[in-house]
């Protein structure tokens, strides 16, 4: 895989914490969650223009339907590109079937993207390729869905190598070498120790297989895998993850080198690698919106718990002098008062 995707990148994550019928009726829409996606990326089209990408998670859906949309492009406009071959469907749906719109039970079985949890990326890259496989959100697939982990971030890791080796004395065989791959590996590897643990448990109970998927479900814990992971990350990183089942985290590097912010309510819980664009796209003030601090994992699981942590022991910050300076929205209160000061 090509080393181009690191820099700074920008992330957007959106959970509905409601079902998509409470959207429905308020906002007279049940895609809600994808709207807000769509703003807090256009809104932050400044942290990347080489690429974008977004996956999607459905909750409850039968086996057999897909619960796990993504979909990725390197145009030369490649938010408007992906954006637009979701509405191109919607649209036809409109035109042809227009009640269907309305049914949220036929929406999530049958149309991609209408699900509860989102993940957004855009890409800027300074050297090396484009190829669109290698564009976030990556997707380490597996049946079960626990197991399942779509990755972006925007991070760039100085020991590569070093983790690579980890990598490989854990048992691995890796096909590719870059810190994008070795990071999502890295994370699969602890998570997929978690799940057989939980399982060898459970099966000790005489709790059937089918059985013990809703049960790992229910006591699947992101914060130590987190920590197990991060354990050998050195650089800096803000790391967004979904899980099949409906778990979602944001984690950032022990000296805050790079930014992330949330916002939650009773509605919904949005992160993004910048304050001002949540601000505008949910209508909220600053003062509602909060920094994720450094060395700190947000955890959202699947039954709306939310979780803010420390995964280590946080170093002394050192924001990123290229991101504060030149690459973050001027719009941001405390990077309009830094630059104003230079």
């Amino acid at each position: 895989m090509s080393e181009s995707i690191k820099h700074e990148c920008g992330i957007a994550l959106v959970r509905l914490l409601k079902p998509l019928e409470y959207y429905q009726g308020k906002y007279g829409s049940t895609l809600y969650g994808l709207q807000k996606l769509h703003l807090l990326m256009q809104k932050q089209h400044n942290r990347g223009q080489d690429g974008a990408g977004m996956a999607c998670v459905k909750f409850d859906l039968p086996p057999g339907k897909k619960y796990i949309n993504r979909i990725r492009s390197n145009s030369a406009t490649p938010i408007k590109t992906i954006f637009s071959k979701v509405y191109d469907e919607l649209e036809t749906i409109r035109q042809e079937h227009p009640k269907r719109l309305d049914d949220v039970e036929w929406l999530k079985n049958n149309v991609a993207f209408t699900g509860e949890l989102f993940l957004g990326h855009l890409r800027y890259g300074t050297y090396g390729g484009n190829d669109v496989k290698n564009l976030h959100p990556l997707k380490r697939a597996n049946n079960w869905k626990t197991r399942n982990l779509l990755l972006a971030g925007n991070f760039n890791m100085t020991n590569n190598d070093e983790m690579l080796a980890h990598l490989i004395d854990l048992g691995q065989y890796p096909q590719e070498t870059s810190d994008t791959i070795t990071v999502l590996e890295k994370i699969g590897h602890f998570l997929d120790e978690e799940n057989e643990r939980l399982y060898r448990e459970l099966k000790k109970r005489g709790v059937s297989k089918k059985e013990a998927t809703d049960e790992i479900i229910k006591k699947l814990d992101l914060l130590p895998i987190l920590r197990e992971s991060a354990k050998r990350w050195d650089g800096g990183y803000v790391i967004s993850g979904l899980l099949g089942h409906g778990d979602a985290f944001v984690m950032r590097d022990p000296a805050g080198i790079r930014p992330a912010f949330y916002y939650a309510d009773d509605e919904i819980v949005v992160a993004a690698s910048e304050r001002p664009v949540i601000q505008t796209a949910l209508n909220v003030p600053a003062e509602k919106i909060r920094e994720l601090e450094p060395a700190h994992a947000l955890i959202i699981r699947k039954n709306g718990e939310l979780i803010n942590e420390a995964f280590m022991d946080s170093l002394p910050k050192k924001s990123c002098s290229f991101e504060r300076i030149y690459f973050s929205r001027g719009t941001d209160k405390d990077i309009y008062l830094e630059r104003k000061m230079l």
